[in-house]
């Protein structure tokens, strides 16, 4: 059986058994009886995570093609995918549970969003992205690539670039590197007002990177309060804790 490529939902699929090998290897360092994969596609990385033993296996594909392709090539799969996209599934266990995949390039971001909105299920997550997605996700203040993702996702979960996957491990081959990422859950929180505000004003923040604070957050701040030195700098020279301690001087 076979099947097409759909550009217009990002599909660049695995092919190289050594990545899919290594991103099994770096799940099996931590300890988890629950396991989703979201677009398992052709299923290079699906066919090792059925082979591991004691766990509940779940996927979510949006692609029909690809949910029959499925469960032709692997029959124990049927009755674990869920046909929808990761943006709208409800939660698939009601059980803390891992997440891994080769993850559509087109919504790698909003894939991200999803995962901190399950944050208090989700302690560890695996993915596969576009190295500049990877890179923004693991980078650290004063750095170009320092933004929203890096400090929200940093502001729950202790992040890990793990390595780099190059195009010919694809079909068909993107034109860019990708990197696969670990997320795990930090084990202490960082003390903010409340969350709605610290991503209010991170995305404001970053929303005039090049500007000084006191520029983007003026809607935000009582006016005396933006003379203190804070808001003399720029966006990405801020941690996240001191984006975090913040929030607490908002109106």
């Amino acid at each position: 059986m076979q099947y097409t490529l759909k550009k217009s939902l990002g599909q660049h699929f695995l092919k190289d058994e050594r990545v899919c090998e290594k991103i099994v290897k770096a799940l099996r360092e931590d300890d988890f009886s629950h396991l989703l994969e979201v677009g398992p596609g052709g299923g290079a990385l699906t066919k090792y995570l059925l082979q591991l033993s004691a766990i509940e296996f779940k996927a979510v594909e949006l692609d029909a093609e690809k949910v029959a392709y499925l469960e032709h090539s692997y029959p124990s799969i049927k009755g674990k995918i869920l046909h929808e996209s990761i943006l709208d599934v409800a939660l698939p266990f009601p059980v803390p549970f891992t997440v891994v995949g080769n993850f559509p390039y087109n919504i790698s971001s909003q894939i991200l969003f999803r995962i901190l909105e399950w944050k208090e299920q989700v302690p560890v997550m695996i993915g596969m992205f576009q190295k500049e997605v990877a890179q923004r996700v693991t980078s650290k203040p004063n750095s170009k690539d320092y933004g929203i993702l890096s400090v929200l996702i940093q502001a729950y979960y202790d992040v890990e670039y793990l390595f780099d996957v190059p195009p010919g491990s694809f079909n068909p081959p993107p034109k860019v590197m990708s990197g696969v990422i670990r997320l795990k859950r930090r084990s202490t929180h960082y003390d903010m007002k409340n969350e709605r505000s610290f991503f209010t004003l991170v995305k404001s923040a970053f929303n005039q990177r090049r500007k000084m604070l006191r520029n983007p957050l003026k809607s935000l701040f009582d006016k005396e309060l933006l003379q203190e030195e804070i808001f003399s700098k720029r966006a990405e020279q801020l941690n996240v804790e001191d984006f975090a301690k913040l929030t607490f001087k908002m109106k």
